[in-house]
């Protein structure tokens, strides 16, 4: 799939860097940002970035926390790879992104899009950024009925021509896991 860049050329973007502390929420380890750091971002919103993290590369999406700020997923690699622990301190460098990596698209709407195969066009042509607007709308909830019915509304609305979709706010954090009202849970 071709990837389309945002509006936004990441040779005006800001380098951010900076000092952050890992933090555990039940077993998920993530990076929440100093608000300083994340002021410099171009958006309250998601923001794709590259850099380093500890020394080691990273192309992903930080995610909004729901309070102006961001915070950035550690997954199992980059756990391992900068040896990554609850409660350390770790040097970050980050820089907006024009062109955004592909969202790890869910069991539940991948196998909806797969039988979708009128879909697969449609899909296809939206930029990666507006796949992951599908991917967090549809995960932003922990009842799996509503969960189920964002689905296939998804499916519905890209039957329809709708491109994203709409009606949440883009600066709450979205994770059912870690978050409550659409603000990242406080950590101590």
């Amino acid at each position: 799939m071709a990837s389309r860049p945002t509006s936004r050329s990441s040779s005006t973007a800001p380098t951010v860097q900076g000092h952050a502390r890992v933090r555990a929420i039940g077993e998920r380890l993530i990076l929440p940002l100093p608000d300083e750091a994340s002021a410099q971002f171009p958006s309250r919103g998601q923001v794709a970035v590259t850099g380093e993290v500890n020394g080691v590369a990273v192309e992903t999406v930080i995610e909004p926390d729901g309070r102006k700020g961001h915070w950035l997923s550690i997954d199992t690699e980059l756990q391992q790879s900068a040896g990554l622990h609850d409660g350390d301190t770790v040097a970050f460098t980050l820089t907006p992104s024009a062109t955004w990596p592909e969202p790890e698209i869910p069991e539940d709407l991948g196998a909806a899009l797969s039988e979708a195969e009128d879909l697969e066009q449609t899909w296809a042509s939206i930029t990666p950024m507006a796949r992951w607007e599908w991917v967090r709308w549809v995960g932003a909830t922990k009842n799996p009925d509503t969960r189920a019915r964002r689905v296939d509304v998804s499916i519905d609305k890209l039957r329809s021509g709708k491109r994203r979709p709409c009606c949440f706010d883009l600066a709450s954090c979205t994770d059912p896991e870690l978050s409550k009202s659409g603000k990242l849970l406080e950590i101590e």
